[in-house]
């Protein structure tokens, strides 16, 4: 099932409500504004009316909670695909971050949603933001772009949300089959972040910095032989 709204404060948290409620697995969110939209650590996502999408899938993965973190890495891997059907060459910044031309295009968040007495007791809201109308001038930050500064063969909002929720159900399909290592392999080759020198500010407030070598089975990025599960990444240096 699939609501549209003209207007929302965020996807993610109607979505969340949804999927409380007892929403199935597969139903989607989406506006064509949203006010007050969230990314990873809190941060804000806002985008002018009708210039982008705003979508959140609610999830229902019947699998141990240990391969949930590869969820956001699968989603990233629809976004890919999404822009090359568009024209559009994308690179993946882990964890949660698409790329064109080194400036954030896409961004995804992912929730845990606790639904007692539904059919499955969590659920996973996958939240996406993708620029798609938007001009230079239109932009929120000057590290962001869109598919129409990209150069996209097609900025119909309705037909690249299409492609986007094919290739999202695609990439759900592969990661429940679990074919990991398959998994990884993509999601390495596709990732910007493998092979450039980064800092990595971490949960407790310290910065990892050197050699960002590998994502590993468990979806962490390996840091001068470090895997971490969780950080916001900044790209020091240019891939090796």
């Amino acid at each position: 099932m699939v609501r549209v709204l003209a207007e929302t404060d965020s996807t993610n948290a109607d979505a969340a409500r949804w999927a409380r409620e007892g929403a199935e697995h597969g139903s989607v969110v989406t506006a064509d504004h949203q006010l007050a939209g969230r990314g990873r650590l809190d941060r804000s996502f806002t985008l002018p009316e009708r210039t982008g999408i705003a979508v959140s899938v609610v999830w229902r993965p019947e699998v141990p909670l240990r391969r949930w973190v590869w969820l956001p890495l699968a989603a990233g891997l629809a976004l890919d695909a999404t822009l090359a059907e568009l024209g559009v060459q994308g690179r993946l910044k882990w964890p949660n971050d698409v790329l064109v031309d080194g400036r954030k295009i896409s961004g995804i968040l992912l929730e845990r949603v606790e639904t007692p007495g539904a059919a499955s007791a969590a659920a996973a809201v996958v939240g996406i933001g993708l620029n798609v109308d938007l001009a230079e001038e239109q932009l929120p930050v000057p590290h962001a772009t869109s598919l129409r500064i990209a150069g996209a063969d097609d900025l119909d909002r309705g037909r690249v949300l299409s492609r986007l929720l094919h290739h999202l159900d695609v990439a759900y399909r592969r990661w429940l089959e679990d074919d990991a290592e398959a998994l990884r392999a993509d999601y390495v080759a596709r990732c910007d972040t493998v092979g450039r020198v980064v800092d990595v500010a971490l949960p407790d407030g310290s910065v990892l910095q050197g050699l960002a070598e590998d994502v590993d089975a468990d979806g962490r990025l390996v840091v001068a032989g470090t895997a971490v599960s969780a950080g916001d990444v900044t790209h020091v240096r240019a891939r090796a």
